[in-house]
């Protein structure tokens, strides 16, 4: 298990949890569900921000963000 934000981009992965509890509930609004399919469409030449997909969404996060979704290849 990883963070979202150590994957590359054009990788996709399931979301497992999320860890932190002070940015779950903005990522669970935003549709980051455990058992959600997450692709890596773009990362910025800094690292941040890092463009995703979930579903229909197309969703832009911090690398902070990113760091708090645990998933699994």
């Amino acid at each position: 298990m990883l963070s979202l934000g150590k994957l590359k981009e054009g990788d996709t992965a399931v979301i497992v949890r999320l860890e932190s509890s002070d940015l779950s509930l903005k990522l669970m609004e935003m549709g980051f569900l455990p058992g959600e399919e997450v692709f890596v469409d773009k990362i910025a030449p800094l690292g941040d921000p890092i463009s995703v997909k979930i579903g229909t969404y197309l969703l832009s996060l911090r690398k902070e963000e990113a760091n708090a979704v645990m998933v699994r290849k």
